[in-house]
């Protein structure tokens, strides 16, 4: 062999040789978008699962590296943020009303990282509030996507329909923690309830949410599902048949309560249960749907793509970001002209010509 052959040989096992052994850091890094769920948990069944499910999404179908880290107290969210701050996390996606502070002062405090946060937005602030106390922020901030869902217009929706189930008359609903995210369910049920009376000249009564008061039934956490079942049991003894509860997991318990006694359905929030909690599928009439899998991977794909927006996006009906689910195995329950209703009011919702607030100001 001559020797500049041997030469170039040699060169290029060295160079095959440096490249098998380079380290890792020099290999291309991943997009990496990590979550910080709220205290139900990412197995919620509920919000903290669904904006999981859009990551897992961007996983498959966009290559992106996801991670999650669950929050067991209010005191976790500061630390778990910063977790994927000394990762380099490209986006942080945080879960909750609750963490609107800590999110606030973490896209502050690092300009260059990108956040988006479920039931949120910002400016937050009102009249007297601290920022960085009270609320997180006065101004929109750069670098933050608030991701909001317009929940009223589709617990409406299910309002109108349990009061047109209902076999007693009584309907109900309750929340974990009364924040807007909660409570805007609540007040859409109770209006769509209020629409079925005015439209059929009944008189069905909702236990457990009163808008006009700003008071009502609250479990005090998302965990609990002995709450969920003390709920329901008291609930049902009032003479409920049919119940909204607003509460993540907690709302298991009472899905448990309603397969087991017979005594009542129930509607489910945020994801189908009927594909999260199948186990409940006998007594579950409906949920209302809050579709935080695709803001959460819209979000991811605009990083990805160097479009980012910061502001608030909010999801409604009309564009699919809420709705009821199908009714699955009671669907020969529902009649043919409540399911008509449910289409014509769906249209209302979306043209305007029907709204929550107006329903409730008659």
């Amino acid at each position: 062999m001559k020797l500049a052959t041997r030469i170039f040989v040699a060169l290029m096992v060295a160079s095959l040789v440096l490249a098998a052994c380079a380290p890792a850091a020099q290999q291309e890094k991943k997009f990496l978008v990590g979550q910080v769920t709220d205290m139900g948990g990412i197995d919620d069944k509920s919000f903290n699962a669904s904006a999981y499910a859009g990551i897992l999404q961007a996983v498959s179908e966009l290559g992106i590296e996801g991670k999650v880290a669950e929050s067991e107290a209010q005191a976790d969210y500061v630390k778990n943020i910063q977790q994927y701050l000394d990762e380099d996390a490209d986006l942080i996606v945080t879960v909750g009303f609750l963490l609107g502070v800590d999110t606030a002062a973490a896209a502050k405090a690092n300009p260059d990282t990108n956040f988006a946060i479920v039931d949120y937005g910002f400016p937050d602030c009102w009249p007297g509030a601290e920022v960085g106390k009270d609320c997180g922020s006065d101004t929109d901030i750069p670098n933050v996507r608030g991701l909001g869902f317009q929940t009223d217009q589709a617990a409406f929706m299910a309002g109108y329909l349990a009061a047109g189930m209902t076999k007693t008359g009584k309907v109900a609903t309750y929340g974990g923690i009364p924040i807007p995210t909660v409570t805007i369910f609540m007040k859409g049920f109770e209006a769509g309830v209020k629409y079925y009376n005015q439209q059929k000249g009944t008189n069905v009564e909702v236990l457990g949410w009163n808008t006009a008061a700003g008071d009502g039934a609250f479990t005090g956490n998302f965990e609990s599902t002995d709450d969920g079942r003390n709920f329901a049991t008291n609930f049902v003894q009032e003479g409920a048949d049919i119940i909204l509860p607003v509460a993540g997991p907690v709302g298991l318990g009472s899905a448990a309560y309603c397969q087991e006694t017979g005594s009542c359905l129930i509607i489910g929030v945020d994801a189908d249960w009927f594909d999260t909690a199948p186990q409940y599928r006998s007594v579950l009439l409906t949920s209302v749907l809050k579709k935080i899998d695709v803001a959460v991977f819209d979000t991811i794909k605009d990083a990805m793509a160097g479009e980012f927006t910061s502001g608030n996006v909010n999801y409604t009906i009309a564009d699919g970001g809420v709705d009821i689910a199908p009714f699955h195995d009671l669907d020969g329950q529902v009649s043919a002209e409540m399911k008509a209703e449910l289409e014509t009011i769906k249209q209302a919702l979306i043209d305007g010509s029907l709204t929550v607030d107006g329903v409730l100001g008659q």
